[in-house]
């Protein structure tokens, strides 16, 4: 189990003091968020690709690019990379020049986004959306799969001998997973291709991701791929967290009361009950977190937001401490004792490396 922190990159206002932070530090504190990430042992950081206020990540891989390089172990990603409004060209070749840098540390969410206006400001139209997303990932696979493209689709110029640079790492591209909260067809995709399948499993009770999830088995197997419970599945959380169970709730109130996201909705406590939010201790992190897998089936990445709602950087380095310290051991433990043998662990650069070259060698040896 992959276990790692995604941020939706949001600036605000912290109800607690008035003070809204800038672009700048929320940028910097994205930078500090990946290393603390590292340092405690987790495996992921993954970060939302927006181009309205209030966000600040326009450009993803331009920040994991610079996070990269002050790294060794993490694997770097998205949440969304806007497959609907992006050139298929330009992500692959960013997305290449990212794999290359990172020595095959990054992956990436594809997603259509949630902001509606986002399509005229890249010259499209939303309703087109499911229609560039089919058509754009169809040329993404091949910029990334074949050296030398001949293509011609309804959203794009056409592509004549066109080679997308740099080439991705080994010729091995970057492993993608397909972000959906809502839209059934996205989870076909991603069984289509064998890819992975993420929910961000933030807002709505387990029973809607549970649908969405199990559409997504479902067709993994009837393409060929695996069985169900094979197939690569990622999710979201969130927690906020103190020692003490109380303390949580007293802090973390305060915030949950004032954010866009949340405020002026169901209680902090409606919500913890009937979301995967956790307000409380680090026992009770683990066992909401250990209760995904119940509903789900076994997966291969959990990811949570803790940098949202206008928390101060102190409070969310906070928190991956005491996540470090008294958390992310037991998740590991439980999560690797509970997992089935034929259950695949995530796809990193060297073990899809490693399964292209062992296809290549039978390949060989069965030609003779």
């Amino acid at each position: 189990m992959e276990i790692g922190v995604f941020s939706v990159s949001d600036i605000t206002q912290d109800p607690t003091t008035g003070r809204t932070p800038t672009e700048h530090d929320r940028i910097k504190a994205a930078v500090a968020i990946a290393k603390k990430v590292e340092e405690i042992g987790m495996d992921v950081f993954a970060i939302g690709e927006h181009h309205n206020e209030p966000f600040f990540s326009s450009s993803p891989t331009t920040l994991l690019s610079y996070i990269a390089a002050q790294t060794e172990r993490i694997t770097l990603s998205t949440t969304t990379t806007l497959i609907t409004t992006n050139d298929p060209v330009k992500i692959a070749e960013d997305f290449a020049m990212l794999q290359q840098l990172s020595d095959g540390r990054v992956d990436l969410v594809l997603g259509r986004g949630n902001t509606a206006p986002v399509y005229p400001w890249f010259g499209r139209n939303i309703q087109d959306s499911l229609e560039l997303t089919v058509e754009n990932y169809a040329l993404l696979r091949k910029l990334w799969d074949e050296d030398v493209v001949n293509w011609q689709g309804k959203h794009r110029t056409p592509l004549q001998n066109f080679t997308a640079t740099p080439r991705p790492l080994d010729g091995v591209a970057p492993f993608v997973w397909h972000g959906s909260i809502r839209t059934p067809q996205i989870a076909e995709l991603a069984a289509y291709y064998g890819d992975g399948f993420f929910a961000n499993n933030i807002f709505w009770p387990k029973e809607h991701y549970m649908q969405l999830i199990g559409l997504y088995r479902e067709r993994y197997e009837h393409y060929g791929h695996g069985t169900p419970d094979q197939a690569i599945v990622g999710l979201g959380g969130q927690f906020f967290m103190r020692k003490n169970s109380q303390d949580a709730v007293n802090e973390f109130r305060p915030y949950f009361d004032n954010a866009p996201v949340y405020g002026h909705g169901p209680s902090m406590e409606d919500f913890t009950a009937q979301t995967p939010l956790t307000v409380g201790s680090p026992q009770e992190v683990i066992e909401k977190t250990l209760s995904f897998a119940d509903a789900f089936g076994d997966y291969q990445r959990q990811l949570f937001l803790i940098d949202h709602a206008g928390l101060p950087l102190k409070t969310v380095l906070e928190q991956l401490d005491l996540f470090g310290e008294e958390v992310l051991p037991v998740l590991k433990r439980e999560f690797a004792a509970r997992k089935p043998a034929h259950v695949p662990d995530a796809p990193t650069h060297a073990s899809r490396k490693a399964a292209r070259d062992g296809a290549l060698a039978q390949e060989t040896v069965s030609n003779g």
